[in-house]
C-alpha cells in the first residue's frame, strides 16, 4: 500500500503538507527520534539554531513537496525540494528515501549535506545512516572554510572524489580524491585548478583536524610535479597544530648548503614549542628552539640558538671576525604583561656569543635595529597611561653588532624615566598646567672619542681607540669630540609649565606660557683603564654635582585669515610670531651630553620652547621666531600648504653657538643671531598624487643647506614613491662633505595576480668619500642598496622571487653589499617552501 501525504499547491497546502510529512516521517523513524509538533514547523529556523547550539532533545525536521509512505517495501519517500534537519546537520535533495529495514537514508538529485561545523558536501547520491553520520557518497565535492591566515583573506578548501565513505561524521575517505584551496574557474569549470593534491586516498579526520594523503602527487595546472607515498597536513580550519612547517633551503659558501625543517609542537592550548634545526653541510647542525606561553595577563617567549662549528677557518680572526670559536649561539626573550588596563610591563632581551653571529647565520631578532650600523637593544620596561598622564620606566643594554663598534663604548642605562601629567589650571589663571619629569642613570666602561674633521692628517684613529687629536701632546679641542664619557652619569629633570590660549573678538590667538625647569646632575668620570685618562682634556676628572634652574616666559601670536575665492577654493593665511625669554644656559661643554646630540632645525621645531632633542642641554637666552603659513583647499581633494620662517636670538647667550663635547648646535642653522630660513611645501592635487618638501636655506644667500623631498603616486595598478635628501657639509660635526641620496620604490600590478616590486637607493655623495680617502671614485649614481621582486598571489597561492643588495659593515669599515636571492612558495592551507642564496661571500666576519 502506498500513501501520499500532501503536495505543495498553494500557501495553505504547503503548511499542511509540511506538517503531515513531518508526522508521517517521525512515525516511520521510530528509533530514538522525537516528533516535532505541527504547530512548531513555522519556527523551523529557531529550532535548527537550537540544535546547532546543543539545546533541547535531538529532533528531526522535514520539509518536502510530497511524502510517500510505502508499506509494501517499508519505506518512506520524500520528494520535491526536500530539506531535512537532524543533530545540527541538514540534508537537501530532490528525493530522499528512508528504508526502515536497514535504517538507511538515500538522497539523490542535487543532494547537499551541511555539517554542524559549516562543511558543505554536494554529490549525485548519498547513502547515509538515519543520523547522517556514516555512509557512502558518489561524486562527492566538499567545501570547508579556511581559517584566517592573518591577512583577512577569506578562503575555501575543496575536496572531491568519485566515491567517498563517511564514518561516524568525524572521518571522510575520498577514494582517488583531490584537495585544493583554489577557486573553480567560472568560465571553464572543467579546467584543473592552479594546484591540487591527487591521491589514491585522501582521509579527512575532523576529530584530529588532519588530512592524510596516500600515494599522492602534487599537480600544477593538471601536470604532476612531485610525488609522495604518504604525508599529512592540518585541515583548513586549523590555526595551530603539531606538525612540520614550511622548510627552507639556504646556499652560503661559508656555511655550506643547508636546509631548515621546522617542527611545531602544540604543547597546550596556550603554549607551544617550535624547533628549527638547520642542517649545514659545512658547519654542522644549528639548533634553534622557541617557546611561547600565553598567560591570563600577557605572554612571553624564549628562543635559543647555537652551533658547534665544524669548519672554523671560514671566519676572520679578531678584531674583524669571531676567529677560532667552537661554539656560537644566542638567546632571545620577549614578554609583555598587563597589570590592569592602564599599566603593563615587559622585556625584550638578546644575548649573543659574538657580534657577527646573528649576521653570519641569518638569525633575526626583534631587538635588532635596521640601521647601517646594527645593534641589539635589550630593555626591561614598565609603562602606564592615563587620560592625561603618561609614565615610562626602562632599562637598556646595547649590544654592538658592527665590526667597527667597540662594545666598551656602549652605555648601560639603569634606568631612564619619563613622566608627564596635565591638569586644568585654577580658574583664576585658566589654561593648562603640565608636569614633566625625566630621570636617567647610565654607566660606560670606556670613553668614546671622535675626530671632528676626519680630513685632518692628525686625526688618525685606532681600532676601538682614540684619535690622535684627542690624545695628550697632540690634543686639539676643535678637532676632538667626546660622544660618550666613561664612568657614571645621572640626571634628574623636573619641569612645571603653564599655557593658555586666548582668542579675542578679531580672531587673534594669544598664547602666553611660562615654565620652570630644575636639573640635578651627578657626574663621576672614569679616568683609569683604556684611553680614559684622555677624558680630562675635555672635561674635569673629579666627581661633582651640578644644579641648574631655568625659568622661562613667552608669548605666541597667531592670526588666521580665511577667504573664499570662488572656484579656486578656500585660502588660509596665518602669520605666526613667538618670543621666549629665559636666562643663559650654564656649564656648556663642561657636562656630558648623552641624549641631546642630534639637532635638526626645521619648520617642525621653529616654535618649540626648547629645540634640543634631549634633556642634557637646555636652550637659553631671549629668542624670537616668526613664520607665515599659507593653505589652499580646493575641489576634488585638492590641497596645498606652504610655510616659511626664521628665528632670531634677541638677547643673551646663544646656546647653539657654544659647542659642547659633541658640538651640538654648531652647523645647525641656529648658531648665528639670525637663523637660517626653514620652510615646507606640500601639494596634493588628488588622492593619487602628493609632493612634500622641507628645507633649510642660508640666512644671507638663501643657498640650500638641507633639503628633504618626497613624491608619491597611487594609480590603479601602479604605486610609486621617490625620496630625495641633500645635506650641506657640517665640518664641525664630523661631516666635511656634502651628503646626498635618492631612493625610488614602486609596485606594479602586471595582471590581477602578477605583480612586480622594485626599490633602489643611490648614494650620490659616495664619490666624495672615495676622493677624500684616496680610493677609486664611485659613479655619481652609486647604488647603496636595491631590491627587485616578482610575485604571484591569488586565493590559494603566493609565490615571490626577490633579489636584494643591502649595505653591510666590512671588516675595515668599508661599505660592502650583501646580495641575496630569495624564493618563496606558499600553497595555502597545505604548506610552502623557501630558498635563500647568498651571492656575496665577503660578509661581515667571514673570511674571503
Amino acid at each position: 500500500m502506498i500513501l501520499r501525504a500532501g503536495s505543495r499547491q498553494g500557501a495553505g497546502m504547503r503548511r499542511v503538507g509540511s506538517a503531515i510529512a513531518t508526522l508521517a516521517l517521525v512515525t516511520a523513524l521510530s528509533t530514538g527520534i522525537v516528533s516535532l509538533p505541527a504547530q512548531a514547523q513555522g519556527g523551523l529556523d529557531d529550532v535548527v539554531a537550537a540544535r546547532a547550539a546543543g539545546e533541547g532533545p535531538q529532533r528531526l525536521l522535514l520539509e518536502a513537496d510530497e511524502l510517500i509512505y510505502d508499506n509494501d517495501r517499508n519505506r518512506v519517500i520524500a520528494a520535491g525540494n526536500v530539506e531535512m534537519y537532524y543533530g545540527g546537520r541538514s540534508l537537501q535533495a530532490d528525493r530522499v528515501t528512508y528504508d526502515r529495514n536497514t535504517s538507511r537514508v538515500f538522497a539523490e538529485g542535487n543532494a547537499r549535506l551541511v555539517d554542524a561545523d559549516g562543511t558543505v558536501g554536494t554529490a549525485s547520491f548519498f547513502e547515509l545512516t538515519d543520523d547522517f553520520r556514516s555512509g557512502f557518497i558518489d561524486s562527492l565535492q566538499v567545501e570547508q572554510d579556511i581559517s584566517d591566515d592573518g591577512f583577512g583573506r577569506p578562503g575555501t578548501g575543496r575536496f572531491s572524489a568519485r566515491r567517498a565513505e563517511r564514518i561516524e561524521g568525524e572521518q571522510t575517505i575520498f577514494h582517488r580524491g583531490t584537495y585544493t584551496a583554489c577557486d573553480t574557474c567560472e568560465e571553464n569549470p572543467g579546467r584543473p585548478p592552479f594546484w591540487q593534491v591527487r591521491a589514491a586516498r585522501v582521509i579527512h579526520d575532523k576529530e584530529t583536524k588532519t588530512i592524510y594523503y596516500e600515494n599522492a602527487a602534487l599537480e600544477f595546472l593538471g601536470v604532476p610535479v612531485a610525488y609522495l607515498p604518504y604525508f599529512w597536513s592540518p585541515d583548513p580550519t586549523v590555526k595551530r597544530k603539531t606538525g612540520f612547517l614550511t622548510p627552507t633551503i639556504s646556499l652560503n659558501e661559508a656555511l655550506g648548503p643547508g636546509v631548515t625543517v621546522p617542527f611545531f609542537w602544540e604543547t597546550g592550548p596556550n603554549h607551544d614549542l617550535t624547533f628549527r634545526p638547520q642542517f649545514l653541510s659545512r658547519q654542522g647542525v644549528l639548533g634553534d628552539v622557541e617557546w611561547r606561553h600565553r598567560l591570563l595577563t600577557g605572554s612571553y617567549g624564549i628562543r635559543a640558538t647555537g652551533i658547534f662549528q665544524q669548519d672554523r677557518t671560514q671566519f676572520k680572526a679578531p678584531p674583524s671576525g669571531p676567529g677560532d670559536r667552537n661554539f656560537r649561539g644566542s638567546i632571545q626573550t620577549t614578554g609583555r604583561f598587563g597589570i590592569n588596563r592602564r599599566w603593563h610591563w615587559g622585556w625584550d632581551i638578546t644575548g649573543v656569543t659574538d657580534k657577527w653571529y646573528l649576521d653570519n647565520y641569518g638569525i633575526n631578532a626583534a631587538t635588532l635595529t635596521s640601521h647601517y650600523n646594527r645593534e641589539a637593544v635589550s630593555q626591561v620596561y614598565l609603562t602606564g597611561r592615563g587620560e592625561r598622564s603618561f609614565f615610562d620606566l626602562r632599562g637598556y643594554y646595547f649590544k654592538a653588532l658592527a665590526t667597527r663598534d667597540f662594545q666598551q663604548h656602549q652605555p648601560v642605562v639603569h634606568p631612564v624615566l619619563d613622566y608627564n601629567k596635565r591638569i586644568d589650571a585654577p580658574p583664576a589663571i585658566g589654561g593648562e598646567l603640565a608636569l614633566d619629569v625625566n630621570f636617567v642613570s647610565l654607566s660606560r666602561e670606556t670613553s668614546q672619542f671622535r675626530a671632528a674633521d676626519p680630513r685632518d692628517p692628525n686625526a688618525r684613529g685606532r681600532f676601538g681607540g682614540i684619535f690622535d687629536t684627542c690624545a695628550s701632546g697632540a690634543f686639539n679641542r676643535d678637532q676632538c669630540l667626546l660622544p660618550g664619557v666613561a664612568g657614571s652619569y645621572s640626571r634628574l629633570t623636573s619641569q612645571v609649565s603653564w599655557r593658555r590660549q586666548i582668542i579675542d573678538g578679531l580672531g587673534q590667538s594669544w598664547t602666553p606660557f611660562a615654565y620652570l625647569r630644575a636639573d640635578g646632575i651627578w657626574s663621576s668620570p672614569r679616568t683609569s683603564g683604556f684611553q680614559n685618562a684622555e677624558t680630562a682634556n675635555l672635561m674635569g676628572s673629579s666627581d661633582r654635582f651640578h644644579g641648574r634652574m631655568t625659568p622661562g616666559v613667552g608669548l605666541e601670536y597667531r592670526l588666521p585669515m580665511i577667504a573664499r575665492a570662488g572656484n579656486f577654493g578656500v585660502h588660509a593665511l596665518e602669520p605666526i610670531a613667538q618670543i621666549v625669554a629665559r636666562p643663559n644656559e650654564s656649564r656648556i661643554g663642561r657636562l656630558p651630553n648623552e641624549d641631546a646630540q642630534s639637532l635638526v632645525f626645521d619648520e617642525s621645531n621653529l616654535f618649540s620652547w626648547d629645540r634640543f632633542s634631549g634633556y642634557d642641554r637646555v636652550e637659553g637666552g631671549v629668542r624670537g621666531s616668526y613664520a607665515l603659513r599659507y593653505g589652499l583647499t580646493g575641489r576634488d581633494g585638492f590641497r596645498a600648504e606652504a610655510q616659511l620662517g626664521q628665528s632670531v636670538q634677541l638677547a643673551g647667550r646663544n646656546s647653539f653657538r657654544s659647542g659642547d663635547l659633541v658640538n651640538t648646535g654648531r652647523d645647525s642653522g641656529l648658531e648665528s643671531r639670525f637663523s637660517d630660513y626653514v620652510g615646507r611645501v606640500s601639494l596634493s592635487p588628488n588622492e593619487m598624487f602628493s609632493i612634500d618638501a622641507r628645507g633649510r636655506f642660508d640666512r644671507s644667500t638663501f643657498d640650500m643647506k638641507r633639503l628633504e623631498a618626497g613624491a608619491r603616486v597611487n594609480f590603479d595598478r601602479f604605486q610609486g614613491a621617490v625620496t630625495y635628501a641633500r645635506f650641506a657639509p657640517q665640518p664641525e660635526l664630523g661631516y666635511p662633505d656634502r651628503r646626498e641620496g635618492l631612493q625610488v620604490s614602486s609596485r606594479v600590478e602586471l595582471s590581477p595576480h602578477w605583480f612586480a616590486t622594485g626599490s633602489v637607493m643611490f648614494d650620490l655623495s659616495r664619490y666624495l668619500d672615495d676622493r677624500r680617502s684616496g680610493a677609486p671614485e664611485s659613479d655619481r649614481f652609486s647604488v647603496a642598496s636595491m631590491s627587485l621582486g616578482l610575485g604571484y598571489a591569488d586565493e590559494c597561492t603566493t609565490f615571490t622571487v626577490t633579489y636584494s643588495a643591502r649595505p653591510q659593515d666590512g671588516s675595515l669599515g668599508t661599505r660592502d653589499q650583501n646580495r641575496t636571492i630569495m624564493l618563496q612558495l606558499e600553497l595555502r592551507s597545505l604548506g610552502g617552501v623557501g630558498v635563500t642564496r647568498s651571492l656575496e661571500e665577503d660578509q661581515q666576519g667571514i673570511a674571503p
